[in-house]
């Protein structure tokens, strides 16, 4: 479905110092600074896999994004999707695709929400009945029945982001780009978009690609991750695979009969501690699960014990850490 061989990608940003003087030197000349965005990234996505696509700020998430759906020209390399070069066969190709920027609308602001769909089928050619029978699926599974004669302008984020999905599957795409799909939403509109990506991932196949800076988000629903870190391609896999790899630290919650003196176990790290709880830290690859277990239940009467694996959110920051990404 997707293959991308060696893309690389710079910008010439301007640059000056502070002052009247130095604005009016830049005037004649004029100096700039190149950002090298993207370095050979190669990678490949099969038809109907949800990758996410991950990295800090300025890593090269939405360049690669931008390069994929035709808008950006990359310096070097090759970018095949679906049998077509995005910004060579653009016009043929973007009938194919559906986009979603967080913090961009493809929805006009002043008018019901209604009318842009109709403008974004016009603009797609879409077939009267097709367009109906995708219309009447959209609204039912994403709740937008009361809001599609609503002006833009007049919804909230979380509803405008649902109206902002819809628009971008009108077309029904075969590979869907979501770039940041839930920032800002509140608990409940980002558990209703996380279930609409796995329905139409599920029911119609799309293969969905999907940046975001919320772990949650990736854990729901995307079982490959691609880490980008300065331009550069750092990890392609699974979430299992990254555990195993970086999530060896586990912790124990531990509730006890009240003891005075603090707990001394070999090999693990006392978090906080309290005569009746302690949190432990344990590094899997030290000391075994079972044997941190067995001494604690020789130190202390327990009364119940919750273990937990590394936040996602850890391994990841430990993952640009090895990689001295800031």
């Amino acid at each position: 479905m997707i293959t991308v061989k060696g893309i690389s990608k710079s910008f010439k940003v301007p640059r000056r110092s502070a002052g009247m003087g130095q604005a009016l030197k830049s005037l004649f000349r004029r100096e700039y600074t190149v950002v090298h965005a993207l370095s050979d990234i190669s990678f490949s996505i099969e038809p109907g896999e949800i990758v996410g696509y991950i990295g800090p700020n300025g890593a090269g998430k939405s360049t690669t994004i931008k390069v994929m759906s035709g808008i950006l020209v990359p310096d070097s390399g090759t970018c095949t999707i679906m049998g077509y070069t995005p910004w060579r066969d653009r016009v043929r190709y973007v009938k194919r695709i559906g986009v979603v920027f967080g913090q961009r609308s493809q929805l006009w602001w002043d008018v019901p929400v209604i009318d842009s769909f109709e403008l974004l089928r016009d603009i797609y050619d879409v077939p009267e009945r097709e367009y109906r029978d995708t219309l009447d699926l959209l609204t039912e599974t994403l709740d937008l029945k009361h809001i599609v004669n609503t002006p833009v302008r007049q919804l909230s984020l979380g509803q405008r982001m649902r109206c902002e999905i819809a628009a971008s599957l009108l077309h029904s795409p075969s590979v869907l780009f979501l770039d940041e799909p839930t920032i800002g939403l509140d608990a409940v509109s980002k558990i209703a978009v996380r279930q609409f990506i796995r329905t139409i991932n599920k029911e119609k196949g799309v293969t969905i690609i999907l940046t975001t800076h919320d772990m949650n988000d990736i854990e729901a629903l995307a079982r490959r991750i691609l880490l980008i870190g300065k331009g550069s391609l750092l990890y392609d896999g699974s979430l299992q695979e990254l555990r195993s790899r970086f999530g060896t630290r586990k912790t124990i919650t531990a509730d006890y009969m009240e003891r005075q003196e603090p707990l001394a176990i070999p090999g693990v790290s006392i978090v906080s501690w309290t005569p009746e709880r302690a949190v432990l830290s344990v590094d899997t690859e030290q000391v075994m699960m079972s044997e941190a277990l067995t001494r604690l239940a020789e130190q202390v009467d327990l009364l119940d014990v919750a273990i937990d694996t590394q936040p996602i959110e850890d391994i990841i920051v430990q993952l640009y850490k090895e990689y001295q990404i800031s």
